[in-house]
């Protein structure tokens, strides 16, 4: 099969790969670097994994003329977020014997491991195959890890949801067999050829454009960022009973500095479809991607870009046209609050939830804190689950009545035990992307950074009595959205080392984005703009406004809806 001469590289790179094979068999037994051939740091990206280099590490290895140490990000999906505990288990394990000895919760509910060198790469995915669990999908230019609200002691209905949203991943998890063959069987004897060797009902031959994210959420809770999504997904119930779910298309916040073509941009809701139904309404809404989306420029290949390039109703018109039937109107809802409820709380059947914060979502241990020691102890007797939270958290899931004391003791003997009230509500609402050591697109720090700030934000936050009040802080090293910052009512994305650009005024509900409102602020500069800001919250604000409202309303920023305001 051939395509046009202008579709990206990683087009060309796609539909040579036979199915995502690629070279990728090769370079894993190549020893002489322990990078991939060119092309298969694209490939193996469909396979759960990004090449990366300790950036810390550069110079120093080039004075000594060695190349960089290169290795490799591990991203495992978690559908819906929830997992058992021997996958928890085994997560932690693999993290120690292959990765940097640290479990990363992500902003979409799945596991990274880090610093896995190329020669332990599929030693490591043997290993959580062996728990059921995979990496295939979790990047690349196909569905990634499906998210849900995570709250399994709000509803009776959270279980059903998190089927829902394992039913969607497993439909649109890609056929191809290049992942057991490469990583479970050993490589095997590949062949050569390009002739076609697997059939991609969904994708086809070159797959998506590019990424494609899909997230559930159960009002009115929207700790999954639903508008931030390229398919969000609004569960609707009517008297305990799952009715189906409000549609909304067309989310994205990535963008690049310096093109204003490219903004971030909300889904906008487009109709209701039933429970029955929702499985194929995604399929549809995918193939229309991959066959409208831009595959010329990756910078503009995002479903976002394809809507405002073709129009919401025509896109609607082809949806429709592909399902045979029209999504009825959409449903009221309302949305309270995106933020997660630490501590104890009472669950299902008699047992409890525990959700406690993780700072950054790094599990790991350190003097005085042993949260990963803690939860390993904890996942061999533990019979319900763990649940990873679009805010990077964790719950620990249906604990038994009888282990209840067992599992508070032994995070206290661990110094991990819940702390969360101790904490400004500022800091428990935070998030962060990896950044650097290991990201290759970041001009600044984000997660290394983000708690020594949060440190000097806390003393201006607790002085002006707002130690409870909830203000969404998101950080990234770089202008891609990973830990969404276009939607934090304080937005900083690194645009160059100790330097970034502060954003204000989203909702604080995750339905209106930021405005750009200073660029290049050092940590004096952001001090500097923020305390008389929030001064002035603490003593003006209505009753009832959030940070983003009150910014909004005073006129400090303008309320920006539409992804084409942005740069306005």
């Amino acid at each position: 099969m051939s395509i046009p001469s202008n579709h990206s590289e990683v087009e060309h790179v796609k539909i040579a790969s036979r199915y995502l094979r690629g070279t990728l068999a090769d370079s894993l037994r190549n020893r002489l670097t322990g990078a991939l051939n060119p092309d298969d740091t694209h490939l193996i990206k469909f396979h759960g994994s990004y090449q990366q280099a300790d950036r810390d590490l550069d110079s120093e290895r080039k004075r000594q003329k060695l190349e960089p140490l290169f290795s490799f990000m591990m991203r495992v999906r978690v559908p819906g977020g929830v997992c058992s505990a021997s996958q928890w288990a085994r997560m932690s394990e693999l993290s120690d014997r292959f990765g940097n000895g640290t479990l990363k919760l992500t902003t979409r509910q799945a596991f990274q491991l880090h610093g896995v060198l190329k020669r332990n790469l599929a030693a490591t995915v043997q290993g959580f195959d062996e728990v059921l669990l995979d990496s295939i999908a979790g990047c690349g230019d196909v569905n990634r890890n499906v998210m849900c609200n995570t709250n399994p002691h709000e509803s009776p209905l959270h279980e059903q949801i998190v089927g829902v949203a394992q039913e969607i991943s497993r439909h649109l998890t890609p056929r191809t067999t290049a992942y057991r063959e490469i990583w479970i069987d050993g490589g095997g004897d590949l062949q050569e050829t390009t002739e076609a060797v697997d059939d991609e009902p969904i994708y086809g031959h070159t797959y998506l454009p590019r990424k494609f994210k899909i997230a559930l959420a159960l009002p009115p809770y929207n700790d999954t960022d639903i508008y931030a999504n390229d398919l969000g997904l609004i569960a609707i119930e009517e008297d305990g009973k799952l009715l189906g779910f409000n549609v909304a298309v067309g989310g994205g916040l990535g963008m690049t500095f310096g093109m204003n073509e490219t903004y971030p941009r909300l889904a906008d809701l487009i109709g209701f479809v039933a429970v029955d139904d929702v499985v194929d309404v995604c399929e549809k809404i995918v193939t229309i991607q991959r066959d409208w989306g831009n595959r010329e420029n990756r910078k503009f290949s995002r479903v976002k870009y394809t809507l405002d390039r073709v129009g919401l109703p025509a896109f609607v018109a082809e949806l429709h046209q592909r399902l045979g039937y029209a999504l009825a109107e959409a449903k009221p809802f309302r949305f309270t609050s995106s933020s997660d409820a630490f501590g104890w709380a009472p669950g299902l059947s008699g047992r409890s939830n525990l959700t406690l914060f993780i700072e950054g979502g790094r599990i790991l241990d350190r003097p005085g804190y042993g949260v990963k020691s803690a939860l390993a102890e904890i996942a061999t007797f533990h019979t319900g689950d763990f649940r990873l939270t679009g805010n990077q958290n964790l719950i620990v899931g249906n604990i038994e009545e009888g282990h209840r004391l067992r599992v508070q003791e032994i995070l206290e003997k661990h110094g991990a035990a819940p702390k969360a009230e101790q904490l400004t509500a500022l800091r428990r609402d935070a998030l962060a992307c990896v950044a650097l050591n290991t990201c290759s697109q970041a001009f600044a720090e984000a997660e290394r950074y983000l708690p020594s700030l949060l440190d000097k934000l806390d003393t201006v936050i607790r002085a002006h009595g707002l130690a409870e009040d909830s203000i969404l802080i998101r950080m990234t090293g770089c202008p891609n959205g990973c830990a969404r910052p276009y939607l934090g009512e304080i937005g900083l994305v690194g645009k160059a080392p100790g330097r970034y650009n502060l954003y204000l005024g989203a909702s604080h509900h995750g339905d209106r984005l930021n405005k750009l409102y200073r660029e290049m602020l050092d940590e004096d500069g952001i001090l500097r703009e923020l305390t008389p800001l929030l001064a002035a919250y603490a003593t003006e604000r209505e009753a009832g406004e959030s940070f983003g409202d009150f910014v909004v309303r005073t006129g400090v920023v303008k309320a920006t809806v539409a992804g084409l305001d942005f740069h306005a």
